[in-house]
């Protein structure tokens, strides 16, 4: 093992003494110890010579620019339709989802429908034990029938100028007194039959038949009518102007896929002072049945259009000191064998609303001006700057 470690590190001298063998000559001396060595020689020149080339092209980069220009591209800038939008997310609601109480106490004698089923505005959904209401009612109409008659008479005699007046009006007062009666108890009679206030889907059935309910306490039913559905959503209060009524909507339900276009149907008139902000209503057509109240919406409104805009990559733009933006443009193109060449100028400029990575610009730039799209950030005012194809 000495003997081995003396032998590696006399075998460079020995090398130069001998003088340098071939890369074949060492393969055929089947030294592995000298082959392994050749080989990390090798390595170290090879990274060597890569240090002396990546020196030697930065120069030529360099003194390349001086002598012929930055190498940048261009584009030329045109005029096209641009709408902005703002994206929001909302929640969908319907103005028909109520949960039906009971209006008079009792047991539930009669559950008329079930959970999913269909219902039609005035259809009777259950019906609670009236308490004998019902044959109060009928002895009521009994004697209210009596009144009736002993009224009649005393008007006949009374036309015909015979009894009193008094012996009248008491037999009319007691007649409408009966009749007010029965439509008294009629009316808290028909709170025991529930009915639908407006056309639906019965989404829940509560309280099931047999129980002991109480008005305004005991919930029955849900009844939910998914065809008049709609998303409300806060707007920040610096769109008032240009989200109006009428303004169009793209809405999109991640969860199920579906996309449509809509329109605000109802601005609000008032700001909330908690969050600046204010309310729009964007109703929704719900053909198949598949929206449901609390589903989540995604919303793209079109709040500014400008059928001449000015679009520019955003990533072209600088700022200087002052804090004003602009951007680098070609001026003085001209053709030549190798390159277009053309001299960098800047143009100070006022942008308006951004859209996917683009920018309007609304003062500096027309349409038709060569904007330098890469290479932007490495040019000088002045500079001559070489085109690529």
């Amino acid at each position: 093992m000495k003997n081995k470690l003396i032998y590696l590190l006399l075998l460079p001298v020995l090398i130069a003494c001998g003088g340098e063998q071939s890369i074949d000559e060492l393969i055929a001396s089947k030294d592995v110890d000298a082959i392994a060595h050749k080989k990390t020689e090798l390595l170290n020149e090879k990274k060597e010579l890569e240090n002396e080339i990546n020196t030697i092209e930065k120069y030529l980069d360099e003194n390349s620019v001086k002598k012929d220009g930055a190498l940048v591209s261009i584009e030329t800038v045109t005029d096209t339709l641009f709408n902005h939008f703002i994206e929001l997310q909302g929640s969908v609601d319907t103005k028909q989802n109520i949960t039906i109480t009971a209006e008079t106490s009792g047991v539930l004698t009669n559950v008329y429908v079930t959970e999913g089923q269909r219902v039609s505005k005035g259809q009777r959904l259950a019906r609670v034990d009236d308490g004998g209401v019902g044959q109060q009612i009928e002895q009521m109409k009994v004697e209210a029938q009596l009144a009736k008659t002993t009224f009649e008479r005393q008007k006949r005699l009374w036309d015909q100028n015979i009894g009193s007046e008094i012996q009248y009006l008491q037999a009319k007062a007691g007649y409408e007194a009966r009749q007010s009666a029965i439509n008294s108890m009629q009316q808290q009679l028909a709170k025991s039959v529930i009915t639908a206030p407006f056309s639906g889907v019965i989404d829940n059935v509560i309280t099931e038949q047999g129980s002991v309910v109480s008005p305004g306490s005991t919930q029955l039913f849900r009844l939910v009518n998914l065809d008049d559905m709609y998303i409300e959503v806060e707007v920040p209060e610096s769109y008032i102007a240009t989200i109006t009524k009428g303004t169009e909507v793209d809405v999109e339900f991640p969860v199920l896929g579906e996309k449509m276009t809509s329109t605000v149907r109802q601005s609000s008139a008032f700001i909330n002072p908690a969050n600046r902000s204010f309310r729009i209503e964007i109703p929704v057509s719900n053909k198949n049945g598949n929206i449901k109240p609390n589903l989540t919406a995604r919303l793209k409104i079109n709040d500014y259009s400008s059928e001449n805009a000015i679009l520019i990559p955003l990533s072209v733009i600088s700022e200087n000191q002052n804090g004003e933006q602009y951007v680098m443009v070609a001026t003085d193109f001209k053709k030549n064998a190798d390159f277009d060449t053309a001299i960098a100028k800047r143009k100070l400029i006022k942008a308006g609303k951004t859209s996917d990575n683009m920018i309007e610009i609304t003062e500096g730039i027309t349409s038709g001006d060569l904007i330098i799209v890469e290479g932007a950030r490495s040019v000088r005012e002045g500079q001559q700057i070489r085109i690529k194809d």
